[in-house]
C-alpha cells in the first residue's frame, strides 16, 4: 500500500472544509462526493465504536463538520417530512431486527449506526443542500463530468486490464480483477470497488448527457459540442462490457423518450410497480417467475454465460427468500444469520449460500419492514417529484436535469435487485429529489409575467398609469 493512501484519506476532511471555503455550500457537496467517489482509493480504516474509515464516510463527517462551521443555520432548517419516514425507518430498523433476534440493544444501535453514515447522512445532505431545481442541476453537470473524466480512464484499462487503482494506491482488489476479464477483454474498474460500478456510473452519466443534447440544457462544453461528448460517453460505456448497464441505458432512453415525446411518467411509474410487484412475489409468497425471466433471456438470444449467471443468482435468491420468510418482520439480524449453512465432505458446517442482491440480503436481515423502507427510500421522493412536475414541463430546461435525476434514482434502485453496489452519490440525488418533491415548484421567471414552466399570469387588475409629465 503506498503512503498515498493513508495521505489522501486523512486529508481528506481537511479538503472538504477547504471547498466549502472555495465554492458555494451547494456546489462543494455535490464536488466533494464526486471527487471522492471517482478517484480516492478503496481503503477502509476500522474505528472503535464508529462504522470503518472510507472514503465517503470521511466525505460525510467532512460536510457535516463544515456545515457545523459555516452553514449551522441550514442544519435547523430541516423538517422531518412525510417523503423522509422510509428512511429514517430503514436507519433505525437494525435495533429492532438485533433486539427481536437476542443479539441485544448494543449490536442493534451499532448496525444502526452504521446504515445511518451509509445511507442516512448521504440522503439528509441530499436533503439540505439540494432540494432546488438549480442545485439538482448542478449534481447533474458533476454526474456528466464526472463521467467524462472517466472516459480515458476506462480506455486504459479496457486494453491494459484494471490496474491504475494498483498504480497509483500501491494495491488492487484481486476478486475484482479476476471478474475483470469479460469477452475477450478486460472490463474497466479504475478507483471503484467493482467494474459494475463503473458500468452503473457511466450509464448514468451517459443518460443525463443524452438529456442535455436533447433538451438544449448545455450545447458545449469547453468549445466542444455536446452531442460528441455524448458519443464519447456511449461508446464508453458500451466498451465496459457491463450487460445490467446496456440494460438500465436502454430503459432509461425509453423513459425519457416517451417522457418527452408525449408528454406522460407512465412507463417510470410502471417500472416502479414492476419492481414492487417483483418483490412481493418474492417476500410474500413461495412462487417465483425467475425461471420465466431466464427462459425469456434465452429466447431472445442473450449470452449463455450472462443468462446461467443471473440463473444461478436467482436459484440463490430462492433459498435465501425461503429463510428470510421464517423471520419475515424484522429478519434475522447480522452476523450471517439470514444465511445458508450445510455440512461438506469433511463434515464441517459452511455458508453455502451467495448473495448478490441488495434486496436479499436487506430482506434477509432487516425482515420486510427494512425491504419495504429502504425501496420506498427511493419510491417516494420520486413519486412526490413527479407531482411537483408531471411529465408534460420535463422538456422545460429547468426541470430536464432534475428529470433526469429521478431516473436514475429509479435505474439505480432497479440494478439492486440484482446487484448490491450501493453507490452514496445516487443516495444524495435520492435525498435532493425528495427536497424538490416537497418544494413548491419555482414560478418566478425574469422576463416578467410567463413563468419558466410554462405557466400564464394574468395581468394586474389596475395596472398604473404612466404619468405623460416630464421629470423633474
Amino acid at each position: 500500500m503506498s503512503f498515498l493512501v493513508p495521505l489522501v484519506m486523512f486529508g481528506w476532511i481537511p479538503t472538504v472544509l477547504y471547498l466549502f471555503i472555495r465554492f458555494p455550500a451547494h456546489r462543494a457537496v455535490v464536488v466533494s462526493f464526486i471527487l471522492a467517489w471517482l478517484f480516492l482509493p478503496q481503503a477502509k480504516y476500522p474505528i472503535i465504536g464508529l462504522p470503518d474509515y472510507t472514503k465517503m464516510s470521511a466525505t460525510c463527517y467532512g460536510i457535516l463538520l463544515a456545515t457545523v462551521i459555516y452553514d449551522a443555520g441550514r442544519l435547523s432548517s430541516f423538517k422531518m417530512r412525510w417523503v423522509d419516514l422510509p428512511m429514517l425507518i430503514w436507519c433505525l430498523c437494525p435495533v429492532a431486527s438485533s433486539i427481536t433476534n437476542g443479539l441485544g440493544a448494543y449490536d442493534g444501535f451499532s448496525q444502526a449506526l452504521n446504515q445511518t453514515v451509509t445511507w442516512g447522512i448521504p440522503y439528509f445532505l441530499g436533503r439540505i443542500y439540494l432540494n432546488n431545481l438549480a442545485a439538482l442541476r448542478l449534481l447533474a453537470i458533476g454526474t456528466f463530468i464526472g463521467g467524462l473524466s472517466y472516459v480515458p480512464l476506462c480506455l486504459f484499462e479496457i486494453r491494459m486490464s484494471p490496474q491504475l487503482h494498483r498504480m497509483v494506491y500501491g494495491f488492487t482488489d484481486i476478486r475484482a480483477f479476476t471478474q475483470g476479464v469479460r469477452y475477450g477483454g478486460y472490463r474497466p474498474t479504475v478507483f471503484m470497488q467493482h467494474g459494475l460500478e463503473v458500468g452503473i456510473w457511466m450509464m448514468a452519466a451517459t443518460l443525463i448527457g443524452i438529456c442535455f443534447w436533447k433538451t438544449g440544457v448545455i450545447k458545449q462544453l469547453n468549445g466542444i459540442a455536446i452531442k460528441w461528448l455524448v458519443a464519447a460517453l456511449l461508446i464508453t460505456c458500451i466498451l465496459v462490457k457491463s450487460t445490467g448497464a446496456y440494460f438500465l441505458l436502454g430503459l432509461g432512453i425509453i423513459i425519457l423518450f416517451i417522457t418527452w415525446q408525449f408528454r406522460t411518467s407512465i412507463v417510470l411509474l410502471l417500472v416502479i410497480l414492476c419492481i414492487s410487484l417483483y418483490l412481493a412475489q418474492n417476500t410474500l409468497t413461495e412462487t417465483y417467475i425467475t425461471d420465466q425471466i431466464t427462459g425469456y433471456m434465452r429466447n431472445i438470444g442473450v449470452p449463455e454465460e450472462r443468462v446461467s449467471s443471473l440463473e444461478f443468482r436467482f436459484n440463490n435468491e430462492e433459498l435465501l427468500a425461503d429463510r428470510a420468510r421464517e423471520s419475515i418482520i424484522f429478519g434475522w439480524g447480522g452476523w450471517g444469520r439470514n444465511r445458508i449453512y450445510d455440512y461438506n465432505w469433511a463434515g464441517e458446517l459452511v455458508d453455502t449460500s451467495i448473495t448478490d442482491s441488495l434486496w436479499i440480503i436487506s430482506f434477509g436481515i432487516n425482515g420486510l419492514v427494512g425491504l419495504s423502507s429502504l425501496f420506498l427510500s427511493f419510491f417516494l421522493p420520486v413519486i412526490g417529484f413527479l407531482r411537483r412536475y408531471p411529465a408534460r414541463l420535463w422538456s422545460n430546461r429547468q426541470v430536464a436535469p432534475a428529470g433526469a435525476i429521478a431516473v436514475v434514482v429509479i435505474l439505480y434502485i432497479l440494478d439492486c435487485l440484482t446487484n448490491a453496489m450501493v453507490n452514496p452519490i445516487f443516495t444524495l440525488a435520492c435525498g435532493g429529489v425528495a427536497g424538490v418533491a416537497i418544494t413548491e415548484p419555482q414560478t418566478n421567471s425574469p422576463k416578467g409575467n410567463r413563468s419558466s414552466l410554462g405557466r400564464r399570469y394574468p395581468p394586474p387588475q389596475n395596472p398604473p398609469q404612466r404619468s405623460l409629465s416630464p421629470r423633474r
